[in-house]
């Protein structure tokens, strides 16, 4: 018998940034965007003294069109996070080494990539770059198939596949998000994480559809690095601080494999 720390787990609340102002998308269609805030920097102090360690934050503009036109909207909201001693990682249009780059020099702990994820060559120079650890895949998708480019391109590339890829490459994390469930409230795919985190070996954050704390239970049973959490958090349905807690409950003990 072998003694092995738990996992750790976190709960990730999200900053959807379209136009400089903070919104939730339903299923990804941006002209289904519900505005929430016009001061994302704001909207993350909110989180952050609800006691969040992290935060996710998304150039949606990024995502759609390859280019970030957030790009102060989002730094201001690194540098703030930052100085209160969490982290950011932050995703939308970041298809290059130098937008990479980029947003670690302004204090992002982790890029998420989505886009280029198909892209070996430079999943492979990103990970010696930078590290496998500093790096997050974006597996977005539709009935177990990725979805790019803001998901507004539907692919027929099985996610699973593209995982394992990237676990051989050397990344370490992934954000398994049901685009059919994002925004809807409907319960996030736990199952559909914990497959292909079983799959690749691949530590698996849970996105799209969260509802309530039965969410946050279920994929910290199942395994999983964490979970984000978006409008159930704006609409008032999920507690941030409660979901904190029990991300961390039972955190220090120790679970026995052989």
């Amino acid at each position: 018998m072998t003694a092995m720390r738990a996992q750790d787990f976190d709960v990730y609340p999200a900053i959807d940034v379209l136009g400089g102002v903070c919104v939730r998308l339903r299923e990804g269609d941006y002209a289904e965007a519900t505005t929430y805030s016009a001061d994302p920097q704001e909207v993350a102090h909110r989180f952050i003294e609800a006691g969040a360690r992290w935060i996710h934050i998304v150039d949606l503009d990024g995502a759609r069109d390859g280019v970030s036109v957030n790009r102060a909207a989002i730094a201001a909201v690194i540098e703030a996070v930052n100085a209160a001693g969490a982290k950011v990682q932050v995703g939308g249009g970041i298809r290059t080494q130098a937008a990479i780059e980029t947003w670690l020099a302004a204090g992002a702990a982790r890029c998420i990539l989505g886009t280029v994820i198909t892209d070996d060559e430079l999943m492979q120079e990103a990970v010696r770059a930078f590290g496998g650890d500093r790096l997050v895949a974006g597996l977005d998708g539709r009935d177990g198939k990725l979805a790019v480019r803001g998901w507004l391109e539907q692919t027929e590339l099985e996610l699973v596949e593209v995982a394992r890829r990237l676990a051989d490459i050397g990344v370490r994390t992934a954000i398994v998000t049901d685009v059919r469930r994002d925004g809807t409230l409907t319960g996030a795919n736990v199952g559909w994480a914990h497959d292909i985190m079983n799959a690749t070996g691949i530590g698996c954050i849970a996105s799209g559809g969260v509802r309530d704390l039965r969410d946050i239970t279920a994929a910290k049973a199942a395994g999983l690095t964490g979970v984000i959490a978006g409008k159930a958090l704006y609409d008032g349905r999920l507690d941030l601080a409660e979901a904190l807690v029990e991300a961390v409950a039972d955190a220090g003990e120790e679970a026995n494999s052989c």
